[in-house]
């Protein structure tokens, strides 16, 4: 299965529940890998044929930075069907952080794998 990932994509959003976080906003941390056949654009050498890193990172910056959501949970969910379904992603693992949410770490938050692995039987 070939991997093309996108990693620490920073996006500052309206993000949490507490009112104090409904009035900022906050640096939201992404790591993204998306399974897609790399052979087909690679023999070519045709940006055309390729999984977009610019395109996807270009599309969650825009959906992040006008969404307001409490959990990081939905936040995950709804960027890993944005990927599947407007990229034709099979699967997705994305890993959603919130730097400095917790005194003493140095991130929280989620991470979630979405769809079937290319190669896998159910």
């Amino acid at each position: 299965m070939d991997i093309v990932f996108i990693e620490d994509l920073r996006i500052d959003a309206v993000i949490g529940i507490y009112d104090w976080e409904r009035r900022v906003r906050q640096t939201l941390a992404f790591d993204i890998e998306m399974a897609f056949d790399n052979s087909v654009p690679a023999a070519s050498d045709d940006i055309a044929l390729t999984l977009n890193y610019k395109d996807v990172s270009k599309r969650l910056i825009d959906y992040v930075g006008a969404s307001s959501f409490g959990l990081v949970e939905t936040l995950a969910e709804r960027c890993a069907a944005i990927i599947r379904e407007e990229f034709g992603v099979s699967w997705v693992r994305l890993k959603l952080s919130k730097p400095g949410a917790v005194r003493g770490a140095k991130a929280v938050g989620v991470c979630i794998e979405r769809g079937t692995r290319p190669g896998e039987r159910h």
